[in-house]
């Protein structure tokens, strides 16, 4: 996943106020009902997952939660298996909003991050999130394969026959 400060146009660390500004001033920008051509909208509607993420992120890295009487945040496994029955039900927006409760990330919980995003058609972002799940346990095997399945996804997608798939696929969705 790409630095979300990066992403947001900001520089180093931002405060909360100076990343929400940040997210507005690019969501006005490239928000997909803005735009009526097809090809443009799907480009932005993955630069709007995009700026999600990001801020997301940025927000938690700038805003620590403190500790509550529930208790800390959810383990690795617990998000883990929230993220597999959100995607299971079609859902990979709650599922990466499901592996977001979760502070402490191992190689585990970067695969089904990139399980996410390649349900998503995020196919860059899941291959780097397959490779820090690689860097993380060089020796698994399953998370090399992953990031191999990523790398084959976004080639087959900038294929003819791979835009023909995906526009079948976002016909069914419908």
């Amino acid at each position: 996943m790409m630095n979300p400060y990066e992403v947001l146009g900001l520089k180093g660390w931002a405060d909360p106020e100076e990343i929400r500004t940040a997210y507005r001033t690019l969501v006005k920008q490239c928000h997909p009902d803005m735009i009526q051509d097809p090809q443009r909208k799907e480009e932005a509607q993955k630069r709007m997952v995009q700026l999600n993420l990001a801020y997301e992120e940025a927000l938690r890295l700038a805003v620590p939660r403190p500790q509550t009487a529930i208790g800390p945040e959810i383990s690795v496994p617990e998000a883990v298996l929230m993220a597999e029955r959100a995607l299971a039900s079609d859902n990979p927006e709650g599922a990466l909003r499901q592996l977001m409760h979760c502070d402490k990330r191992d190689g585990d919980w970067y695969y089904m991050q990139g399980k996410v995003l390649m349900a998503m058609d995020q196919y860059e972002s899941a291959h780097q999130a397959f490779r820090e799940a690689v860097r993380l346990s060089p020796e698994n095997n399953v998370y090399r394969s992953g990031a191999l399945a990523a790398v084959v996804a976004q080639r087959e997608a900038g294929t003819f026959h791979g835009r023909v798939k995906k526009a079948f696929k976002n016909i069914l969705k419908k």
